[in-house]
């Protein structure tokens, strides 16, 4: 068996049936943790399952264990990286790496007794739904045997909270605090400065109103209600719009941004408002990425019957940051942020049915894009 991290191998089919036996003859285990409100699991030391909760029964809508006992925890969430490995499974992913749930219980297997804690960014189930989780891991010695118990906690809500608390405390705060301070200049203003605030308000608050617009949709997105408008719109165009919103935003302060040369001026048909968002978020990353003086470049390019809109910027992503970056709490640019890329992925796949990725090398450096059908 393969693997790009934790170790493969699983208890043989007599193993697991011991396990799961000798588990469920500790009648207080059961007490105990049908109380317990966050989904709990025993798993051996092969990281296999052979206890869990009716919380975690709840959460997975299934009316008994059976269909998870010798699952792994990602697999009995379906995790979209709990079967990339053949054979390996949860765990021996090259993104399992980065995985909290991963690195909790293997770092209490190492130190038994020891409860660990870790947050873990999860995409799982039929959907591909984000959740974030804080997980506490124990490795205990029973029937001479090591097992690892396991509380998880789902803390998306919390998450969520302070996305939001970061964004209306912190971004539209300012972005209308820089609006009150320009009405104020206005009022002793010369005919020649009331002119240029006047445009520097309306673009201050086009971006405020954008911001909010953002937030609601995304919300929408992730509760399956948001309603999509495709109109016939022409790419060129499309890169304008963005290149002219983007070129006055503040994260541009002392960057450029350019359209690349020869970029096709070929109609589709897409939602506007929704790819308009998600090129900008794509400019946005590549501006709050770079340092003073970096060039951002963003063009459109037809393959067959597809187009794709991409941005690029000169910086190259760690290896960390590849491996989670469409992870929906994900950041590497503090506390409070990490939904834009997430938001990309979520709005161009699942609403618009295009295709997001990017790659990130050297010497090229880091290349957003969506593919699309042209749809004309």
């Amino acid at each position: 068996m393969n693997t790009d991290y934790a170790a493969p191998e699983r208890a043989t089919g007599e193993q697991l049936q011991t396990d799961i036996d000798d588990i469920r003859s500790l009648e207080l285990v059961q007490e105990l943790t049908e109380i317990i409100p966050d989904a709990f699991v025993i798993l051996n030391i092969h990281r296999q399952i052979v206890y869990c909760n009716p919380t975690l029964l709840s959460l997975l809508s299934l009316p008994g264990p059976e269909s998870i006992l010798g699952k792994r925890p990602g697999e009995a969430l379906n995790c979209v990286h709990a079967h990339d490995i053949e054979n390996g499974g949860c765990g021996t992913d090259k993104f399992c790496r980065y995985c909290g749930a991963v690195n909790a219980i293997l770092d209490s297997q190492a130190t038994p007794g020891k409860v660990q804690t870790e947050e873990c960014r999860l995409i799982a189930g039929a959907k591909n739904q984000a959740f974030d989780f804080s997980v506490r891991a124990k490795t205990l010695s029973l029937f001479d045997r090591h097992f690892t118990l396991l509380v998880v906690q789902d803390i998306s809500a919390e998450k969520r909270r302070t996305v939001m608390e970061r964004i209306f405390f912190h971004d539209i705060l300012n972005t209308a605090g820089g609006i009150q301070g320009l009405v104020e200049l206005m009022q002793e203003a010369t005919p020649e400065e009331l002119e240029e605030f006047l445009r520097m308000a309306e673009s201050s608050t086009t971006t405020l109103v954008e911001e909010i617009h953002a937030q609601r949709d995304i919300l929408a997105a992730e509760q399956g209600r948001l309603d999509t408008d495709p109109h016939h719109l022409n790419a060129a165009e499309l890169l304008a719009q963005v290149l002219d919103t983007y070129k006055k935003h503040t994260c541009a302060r002392g960057k450029s941004i350019f359209i690349q040369p020869g970029t096709t001026d070929t109609d589709l048909r897409s939602d506007p408002r929704l790819l308009t968002r998600i090129i900008g978020n794509m400019v946005k990353n590549a501006l709050e990425a770079e340092p003073q003086d970096a060039i951002i470049t963003m063009g459109a390019d037809v393959h067959g019957d597809e187009i794709e809109f991409w941005v690029q910027n000169p910086c190259v992503m760690s290896k960390e940051a590849r491996m989670q970056i469409f992870q929906r709490s994900f950041t590497t640019k503090g506390k409070g942020r990490g939904i834009g890329t997430y938001s990309i992925k979520l709005l161009g796949e699942t609403y618009l049915g295009g295709n997001v990725g990017f790659t990130s090398a050297p010497p090229d450096g880091t290349r957003f894009y969506i593919r699309l059908p042209l749809g004309i």
